[in-house]
Parts: C-alpha cells; sequence; structure tokens
C-alpha cells in the first residue's frame, strides 16, 4: 500500500486528506456525497467491486464553536458515522485507521499517555470520543490521538496559555501515512514536542509577526495542556513496526 493502494480514505477535502493526496496517488478519495458515512447503503453501493483493505477515517465535523451550535450534527458525523465506518471495515475484514483528537483530554496536566484518563471539555471532543469508542470495538484497528494545522500558520494571534503537541499537516501527514501501512492496533499518540500554541504558530507562520492571545479570551471551552507523551510511537518505530517517514 505504499502509494495508498487499496486504501479508502475519508475526509479527502479536508487539511489532512489533501495532504495525504499527494503521498498517496493510488487511493481512494470519494466525495462525502459519494461515500455518505451517515447512510450505509450509500457507503456499500460506492465500494462495490472494490477491493479495500484499509479504511483511514479522518472525516468529522471538528469546529468546535459549530459543534455548540449543532451538537447533533456531530452525533449524526462523528458518532454514528464512524460507527458506520466501523462496521463497514468489520463487514470485509480491513484495517481501520481512525484520526480522533487531543482534546478528549481534560488539559489540566498535559503529556498525556494513551492509558490516561480521558474526560474531553467541549462537545467537539465528547463527539470524537464517542468515534474512539465505535473503533475500539473492532479488533483490527488503530485509533490516533493528534493535532495539526495548515503551513503557514493562517491566524492572526495564537494562544500564550495553552500547551500542545502540534506539528505542520504535512509532518503529520507523513507519520500517519506510515502507520496506516503498518499493522499497528490500539491507540496510539503522534505530534510533536510540548510547546505553547503560540510558539508552534512562530515556528511555522512563515516570517508574519503572531499576535498573542490568551484561552480566556474565547467563547468556547479550550483545554489548558493536551501535549501528548508520544513514545510509543517511537518505541513502534524503532522496533520496525512504523517505517521511518
Amino acid at each position: 500500500m505504499a502509494d495508498g493502494q487499496n486504501i479508502l480514505c475519508t475526509g479527502g477535502s479536508g487539511l489532512l486528506g489533501t495532504a495525504l493526496r499527494k503521498r498517496w496517488p493510488g487511493a481512494w478519495f470519494p466525495a462525502s456525497a459519494d461515500f455518505d458515512i451517515t447512510r450505509p447503503e450509500a457507503m456499500e453501493a460506492w465500494a462495490t467491486g472494490k477491493d479495500i483493505r484499509c479504511v483511514f477515517h479522518a472525516a468529522a465535523f471538528t469546529s468546535p464553536p459549530k459543534v455548540d451550535q449543532d451538537p447533533l450534527r456531530a452525533m449524526e458525523v462523528n458518532i454514528v458515522g464512524t460507527a458506520h465506518v466501523a462496521r463497514f471495515c468489520a463487514a470485509r475484514g480491513c484495517r481501520l485507521v481512525y484520526v480522533s483528537t487531543d482534546y478528549v483530554f481534560r488539559g489540566d496536566t498535559g503529556n498525556y499517555r494513551e492509558e490516561d484518563p480521558v474526560h474531553p471539555v467541549n462537545r467537539y471532543a465528547w463527539s470524537k470520543l464517542g468515534g474512539e469508542c465505535a473503533a475500539r470495538l473492532y479488533a483490527n484497528a488503530l485509533i490516533v490521538r493528534t493535532t495539526f494545522g495548515p503551513e503557514p500558520f493562517p491566524y492572526e494571534k495564537a494562544f500564550i496559555d495553552q500547551w500542545t503537541s502540534r506539528e505542520t499537516v504535512s509532518a503529520i501527514a507523513a507519520k500517519l501515512a506510515r502507520l496506516a501501512e503498518s499493522e499497528v492496533t490500539g491507540v496510539l499518540h503522534v505530534g510533536g514536542p510540548r510547546r505553547t500554541v503560540y510558539d508552534y504558530a512562530r515556528s511555522c507562520a512563515g516570517g508574519k509577526d503572531i499576535g498573542r492571545l490568551s484561552v480566556h479570551d474565547v467563547a468556547f471551552a479550550v483545554p489548558a495542556d493536551t501535549s501528548l507523551d508520544c513514545s510509543r510511537y517511537d518505541r513502534e518505530l524503532a522496533a520496525g513496526a512504523v517505517k521511518a517517514p
């Protein structure tokens, strides 16, 4: 599956999906209207005659403020839709890679390991955790908690009091592509070094000045420190279970 052959990627028009298109010229990236994860019959119709060996599930309703406004849509897409994807994979015996978020953690300690307790602080993260529950019921599944952003950093300001393991989407896409081609299952954290969102933004701002912003300046709940312990990924890489990006 080195060029993405036999891989179906949902969310192909999103930030991560766009980056993966460059790495997987042989993969399928169906439009959401064609492979509608909220309609199992549409998923089955699209898949007829295709040899799908891995589903990389990146499609999601991702904006925390918009999820607060329309939580039922988040339930339909992020929870029920992911359950449909897991059943789709189970029916074919194919691999599932589910892209989750660092926001499943409360954010009061940071440096979270895969086995640490989860406790989302906003509805978006609760909906992604619901998707994790569906994926965990399928044995041949990998749940990846990660965080990434576009290049260059697109906003005028960044949080000085929120800590993260965020990396650019190209860096994360390189790691996740290799994970999809591996046989690693369970839960895995993927990210970079612990730093503030402001420091991350400055590292990929393309020379633009970045203003300072506090988590207390926004109307939605933001966890203070969702940095990830990514040592399991490093161990899998060292053991050869995952090829170096």
